[in-house]
């Protein structure tokens, strides 16, 4: 959960500028991810949140792609501040 705060803490500002920034809604759906995991490790049998857990990865996954392509350095920039793993290029 520290994780969670800190990068809230680090986009409160962003948050009321830019709702529908890329970045903005990468960082949103990295803390929904977050959220749903810790939720899956006590309950392993929640196929409907394993499901929107799955969703939202994949849009996750489309936003990263997309502004990997038109803004390279913001991306870096992203990956290193939410400390998640680069995508493999397709």
């Amino acid at each position: 959960m520290v994780k969670n705060s800190f990068i809230s803490v680090i986009f409160q500002e962003k948050k009321e500028e830019n709702r529908r920034s890329v970045e903005f809604q990468i960082v949103s759906f990295t803390n929904k991810i977050r959220r749903l995991t810790l939720h899956l490790e006590l309950h392993k049998k929640d196929y409907l949140s394993q499901r929107g857990l799955r969703k939202i990865l994949g849009k996750r996954q489309l936003l990263l792609s997309y502004l990997s392509k038109t803004n390279k350095i913001c991306y870096k920039e992203l990956i290193g501040e939410l400390d998640i793993r680069e995508s493999k290029n397709r």
